[in-house]
């Protein structure tokens, strides 16, 4: 058999990182091993794996229910609630996991029998590859599919993202590899994390410490830092808000290690998935029981790293985007079918989504809560000791796992929630014969084409600047089914992540004069984290939208990068051990293998820094040059994101010029790529696109709050009341609806054929039908308009309500025993029930449980913190 060299060497490299391998050892004979070996081996390492990564999960689960259980968590468990894969991202992330752990199974096992290092193709025959793979179910999640060439796959994206481009389905779907424009540079050259190994060096010297990093360049006060003079601090929530419909990156679903169950919450060890920070000797938070904070590393993708080795190639890590990489709402609607269906409101055919059942905001909908059955994080971020009558209020539930992060993202949330349902309302008064189906996706369309007009005409322009918008984003051209939308890595791990230096370390809240608010006043960034409670039970979401437009946003220098708040108080619960958001940037980059901050500068036809002089030149500072070359002892090895926030700023624009290379490069495929583009050809009328294009981001805002005055250009720094007007002035246009109107006499072929109990709705030259609810449609689904005789290709289908009016003689039989069944059990129970509690000498039969339902009927109200409604699904 002939040997696969790239995979050879890798699997040696596995053993080898002791660098205590010999020439001969590298390249040993292949002894001739019988073919049966091969299918035991495989066999003995899918079931060790199975064990292995199913007790590693169970262990996780535990340790979360426990820690929940008693009231305290660490920083890293409260962000990991969070951050850890559910669904169908969980069946990925676990099927890559597994196949790792069972490529990594057979290699210990041969070194342990052979005493030599093998080529695990070179043992295992194809079949047993292909074995493996579906065994562990990477092969369904490398599976190609085929795209349907129906109209409403044509006219709606899909929740997943898959099918967008009908060539490459999934292109920008959800659960696939981040794209990636460098090759990765990892420890071992193919897995290990930059840093993993110790003794490892670059271009002659060791990185430092992610922590080092941190506190030595990038660590400012929170007193120290300078404010936006141009800019207010919503333009820094709304590029998180939209990263947040990009890119999510997810960790294991395993917070300890598959082989030896160490706890990477406690442990300061490499040992995958644990990837722990160090913390250096004389950093202030250095001390004999918090050496290192816990890192977890980002899930593997299936089909890369070991778990490559299935196909017979070699393939570096890749990490996952779990959501979909489209600018079209999935923080609102979600990225997987599952968790669409749960934000949906299934109780009528309105098209709504769901909105919160216990509370409102002075008649205005929040977001709808998590499942009260979980186990509540949310709640551990408030002092208990302070009023201990307060009710017990959980997370919100929204369509990005990322929503309770902080009291920005929940606002942004809830006002897009309402928005939508604002749509559907009108969209159904507009089209009565739609279905509820149909208003949901022309809202969710609209609430799509949204994002993107705000996102390209208000937001981009000023990050990039005007001369880099030119540069980067030519005139659309129309969609290119040859552009790949996927996200890279290197935007979603590193450039992207510029704005973390951008946000202020204080939330304002203020009141209807844009005042400092006496009842609940503004408060550290820290203690806005997972606290809907905020939200809920001091004052709703219009104090937090008002100080976000009014006040400032942090100006990110080279002096005053990182406010404390951030790299020492973030995600801090209660007394633990807070996170240090800069080193987890520094360090998720090594974790993804993204090459230096010279190589990207090199991808952007930039010039690179070999020396102190060129450093010095790139970023016009003296002090800023000398400091990076302390910490990293040349320029070759400053981490991207590092170098790229620290050059100086382009005119007009809020980074600099490789920032401006890469985020310019990222949108423009976002655009050009994405088949469902709110300006591609068939996606909008011409006049609905025409209107589309005077959205602004304060309309959305007046028609979705109690705020009456606000700017025209909410993400401009304003003064009040100077800058602002009222919400009704024609300076902030709304959005003319009834260009949504369908006109159903007027058509090719005549008036629609009428469906007595069915929707009904166009696509193209066809018609379709959709019966209400209950009832069967009898007959063709959908008509077509026949151009050239002016004709419907058959007569109008007819929904019945098949089971009372012509039942058959089957569902008559199960009705009828069905019910006799249960007349029998009811009177058996109830005989054997009063003959227990007669044989008692008891009298009087009493139903515990009801009379506990019945006589809790006040405390089933609820609290009447806050606005305490029992908003029914359709206040919107």
């Amino acid at each position: 058999m002939v040997l696969n060299t790239g995979i050879h060497q890798f699997l040696l490299l596995l053993s080898c990182l002791s660098s205590t391998c010999t020439s001969a050892e590298m390249h040993p004979k292949v002894p001739g091993l019988v073919t049966q070996r091969g299918s035991g081996l495989v066999n003995d390492a899918i079931q060790r794996a199975l064990d292995l990564v199913n007790a590693a999960y169970k262990r996780s689960r535990d340790r979360s229910k426990a820690m929940l259980a008693e009231g305290f968590v660490s920083a890293s468990d409260l962000l990991g609630f969070f951050k850890h894969p559910v669904a169908e991202t969980r069946t990925a992330v676990r099927a890559a996991e597994l196949m790792e752990t069972a490529i990594e199974l057979i290699r210990q096992m041969v070194y342990t029998q052979e005493k030599i290092f093998m080529n695990v193709t070179d043992l295992l025959s194809k079949l047993d590859l292909q074995v493996l793979a579906e065994a562990t179910g990477c092969t369904s999640q490398l599976r190609s599919v085929t795209c349907s060439n129906s109209c409403l796959l044509n006219k709606y994206r899909t929740i997943t993202g898959i099918c967008n481009n009908r060539q490459h389905s999934w292109w920008g779907a959800a659960n696939v590899p981040y794209t990636r424009w460098l090759l990765p540079e990892y420890d071992d050259g193919f897995s290990l994390p930059k840093g993993w190994v110790k003794s490892k060096v670059y271009n002659r010297f060791p990185l430092p410490l992610a922590r080092t990093v941190s506190t030595a360049i990038l660590y400012t006060g929170n007193e120290n830092i300078s404010l936006d003079s141009r800019y207010a601090h919503i333009l820094v929530e709304w590029g998180q808000w939209i990263d947040h419909d990009m890119d999510l990156t997810p960790q294991t679903a395993s917070s300890s290690s598959f082989f030896d169950s160490s706890d990477c919450s406690s442990s300061c060890d490499n040992r995958g998935p644990c990837f722990p920070i160090q913390i250096p000797d004389g950093d202030p938070r250095a001390c004999e029981s918090e050496k290192c904070m816990p890192f977890f590393r980002s899930a593997p993708a299936c089909g890369s790293g070991k778990s490559g080795v299935f196909s017979g190639q070699l393939h570096p890590r890749e990490q996952m985007n779990s959501i979909t990489s489209f600018v079209d709402a999935s923080m609102v609607y979600g990225s997987t079918d599952s968790l669409a269906r749960k934000l949906r409101n299934l109780t009528n055919d309105l098209g709504y989504l769901a909105v919160n059942q216990e509370y409102s905001d002075k008649g205005l909908a929040y977001l709808p809560f998590m499942s009260k059955t979980l186990q509540n994080p949310c709640e551990l971020t408030r002092d208990q000791s302070l009023n201990t009558k307060r009710s017990n209020v959980p997370c919100f539930l929204a369509g990005d796992s990322r929503a309770n992060e902080h009291l920005g993202m929940q606002v942004l949330h809830t006002i897009f929630l309402r928005e939508h349902n604002r749509i559907a309302s009108e969209l159904h008064q507009l089209n009565p014969h739609w279905s509820g189906e149909i208003v949901y996706q022309e809202a969710r369309k609209i609430i799509g084409a949204y994002h993107q007009v705000i996102n390209w005409k208000e937001y981009i322009p000023k990050i990039l600047g005007p001369d880099a918008t030119k540069q980067q984003l030519p005139p659309y051209k129309g969609y290119d089914e040859t552009v790949d939308p996927r996200i890279s890595n290197v935007f979603a791990t590193a450039a992207f992540r510029f704005a973390h230096v951008t946000i202020h370390p204080t939330v304002f809240r203020l009141d209807e004069n844009y005042r400092e608010s006496p009842v609940y006043p503004s408060i550290s960034l820290h203690k806005s984290f997972f606290s809907p409670w905020r939200i809920i039970e001091e004052g709703g979401i219009d104090p937090i939208i008002r100080g976000i437009i009014l006040n400032s946003a942090k100006l990110q220098t080279q002096t005053q990068m990182m406010p404390e708040e951030l790299t020492e108080k973030l995600f801090q619960p209660k007394e633990s051990l807070a996170l240090d958001l800069a080193a987890l940037n520094v360090q998720r980059g090594r974790d993804h293998g993204l090459p230096s901050y010279s190589a990207w500068r090199q991808f952007c036809g930039l010039q690179e820094a070999r020396n102190l002089s060129e450093l010095i030149q790139i970023f016009n500072s003296t002090f800023l040059a000398k400091k990076l070359l302390s910490v990293y002892k040349t320029p070759a090895n400053i981490d991207v994101w590092v170098g790229a926030i620290a050059e100086p700023l382009l005119p007009k624009a809020r980074v600099g010029e490789l920032l401006a290379c890469l985020l310019g490069k990222q949108f423009q495929v976002l655009r050009d790529g994405d088949r469902f583009w709110w300006e591609s050809d068939g996606m909008f009328t011409s006049q609905q696109r025409e209107e589309l294009s005077k959205v602004i981001l304060s309309r959305i805002i007046c028609d979705n709050t109690r705020i009456q005055r606000i700017p025209v250009d909410v993400f401009s720094r304003n003064e009040y009341p100077d800058d602002f007007v009222y919400c009704n002035s024609s300076a902030i246009p709304s959005l003319n609806l009834s260009l949504w109107r369908e006109n159903v006499t007027d058509t090719p072929c005549g008036e629609v054929p009428k469906a007595e109990g069915a929707h009904y709705f166009f696509c193209n030259t066809s018609i379709h039908f959709e019966c209400y609810m209950g009832l069967t449609l009898i007959g063709p689904s959908s008509l077509t308009c026949d151009l050239p005789t002016g004709a419907w290709s058959s007569t109008a289908p007819i929904c019945q309500d098949t089971i009372s009016k012509s039942p058959s003689l089957i569902k008559m039989v199960v009705i009828v025993c069905g019910c006799v069944f249960s007349i029998i059990l009811m009177v058996t129970c109830f005989q054997r029930y009063r003959q227990k509690h007669q044989d008692r000498g008891e009298t009087v039969i009493k139903c515990e449980l009801c009379i506990k339902y019945f006589s809790s009927d006040d405390t089933r109200q609820g609290t009447s913190i806050g606005h305490n409604t029992k908003a029914n699904s359709a206040s919107t």
